[in-house]
């Protein structure tokens, strides 16, 4: 529901940019399988595969590689000869994979075609730091489903009631009751609008008197404190904010082409 600084504000969460593609084929070949040739380009691959995840080009890997491959080929064989290759599920799971790769090598080649200035890098920085302000806040709350239930919770509390016994009782945001409705330190702009703005009225140990009602349901809201954010500077989240800005211009990509294409 909510993040704490900008730096978490930035990251990323629904689209994953793979930068690996497809290049040029190596020439040659890695072995000969019952007569069938494992191409150099494939061992190219998986060595390129392999160093994005950290591992170090080298003898070894690739001697590893290469049995893996010989491992792979054997295997592949035996399921052809068994008629596997003709299974509809299977050749769905083809099918799948190569669109996979397709989309992929897609999605490569837009990043490398598609750069972000650092001044619209810049630009996008000083908007944010607007957006997110200068202050964070602490607070805490009491989530529940329907409207009367949160105004009985706020009469009980101006009796005396517990928050923290309440929260962990009736709240199922699970994400804070057992902490009894504390939330992390966060700036207005990391909530929804509607939790932001009564947030943001309240002084500090001050209770809101009205229910706040957002898309989770109904929120009983404490203040207990506030404090000046510090905000990372731009060279600590630019590259964050290149995938950001990259992820935002990629979607709209995505929905032209589907504006435009004809879906029966």
């Amino acid at each position: 529901m909510h993040l704490t600084k900008l730096s978490q504000f930035l990251i990323i969460g629904s689209l994953s940019f793979i930068t690996l593609a497809v290049h040029a084929q190596s020439a040659g070949t890695v072995a000969r399988v019952n007569g069938v040739a494992i191409p150099q380009s494939r061992l190219d691959f998986m060595v390129k595969a392999s160093a994005m995840q950290g591992q170090e080009d080298g003898p070894e890997l690739r001697k590893a590689l290469r049995e893996n491959l010989i491992t792979e080929e054997i295997l592949a064989q035996e399921a052809v000869k068994k008629g596997l290759d003709r299974n509809p599920d299977v050749i769905a799971q083809i099918e799948i994979a190569k669109q996979a790769a397709l989309i992929r090598a897609f999605q490569a080649d837009y990043i490398e075609n598609n750069k972000v200035s650092d001044d619209t890098l810049r630009r996008e920085y000083d908007m944010l730091k607007i957006q997110m302000g200068d202050r964070e806040y602490k607070a805490r709350h009491i989530l529940v489903e329907r409207e009367s239930e949160a105004r009985d919770i706020i009469a009980n509390l101006r009796r005396g009631g517990d928050f923290a016994r309440i929260a962990a009782e009736k709240s199922f945001d699970e994400g804070s009751k057992a902490n009894g409705g504390e939330l992390n330190w966060s700036p207005p702009a990391a909530y929804v609008r509607p939790f932001a703005e009564a947030l943001t009225k309240l002084q500090k140990g001050q209770l809101s008197d009205e229910p706040v009602q957002t898309n989770f349901g109904w929120h009983v809201i404490e203040l207990l404190d506030t404090r000046t954010m510090d905000v990372p500077a731009f060279d600590e989240v630019k590259e964050n904010m290149r995938q950001r800005v990259l992820q935002r211009e990629f979607a709209a990509f995505v929905q032209d082409l589907r504006a435009k294409a004809k879906v029966e």
